[in-house]
């Protein structure tokens, strides 16, 4: 069941969601708008390994914007820092965004229950399109979870994004081999 706007507000009273900055005006129906932090990064090689540490260079995004291209695969970063106890959030891009040809993730749309950090955005576009810090970027929904949680994120040891960052982070893929 996903949360609307009236039981998001009652978690964040209970404090089992909490958002930073938290913006009455970005909640919407069943969903919070997150905004694209002023950060971005690219990776600095054009062939990845997912075995080996894929090292990325990360800028400030201009005040007059900047250009993304086709080509190339950018990590961004919310404004917004989050924590989630009791439930799942799911990162889904604004149709505004969508319509623009911005694709915010490639695959890590879903959270886990114990996620507390800014969300690394997968950003891809079907063309060139100037983005700025601070625009609405996506929405986060929550769903409610059905019993006890044995192991949440934030405790888990072997978590690779544990660690409270306000900048894209590189895929850490390479610990899955044991380096």
């Amino acid at each position: 069941m996903i949360l609307s706007d009236k039981e998001i507000l009652n978690e964040i009273e209970k404090k089992t969601i909490l958002i930073e900055p938290f913006r009455l005006e970005n909640l919407g129906t069943n969903s919070y708008d997150v905004h694209l932090g002023k950060y971005l990064s690219i990776y600095e090689n054009d062939i990845l390994d997912a075995k080996t540490h894929n090292k990325i260079k990360t800028f400030e995004i201009p005040e007059e914007g900047y250009t993304l291209l086709p080509s190339k695969l950018y990590l961004g970063v919310t404004e917004e820092y989050t924590e989630t106890f009791h439930h799942v959030p799911f990162l889904e891009g604004k149709s505004s965004v969508g319509r623009l040809g911005i694709d915010i993730h490639a695959t890590a749309g879903k959270g886990d229950a114990g996620f507390c950090n800014t969300w690394t955005l997968e950003i891809s576009v079907k063309q060139p399109v100037r983005v700025y810090a601070g625009m609405p970027i996506g929405q986060l929904i929550y769903f409610e979870i059905k019993g006890e949680i044995l192991n949440p994120y934030n405790k888990k040891k072997n978590a690779k994004y544990n660690e409270r960052t306000y900048k894209p982070v590189e895929s850490m893929m390479f610990k899955n081999f044991g380096k």
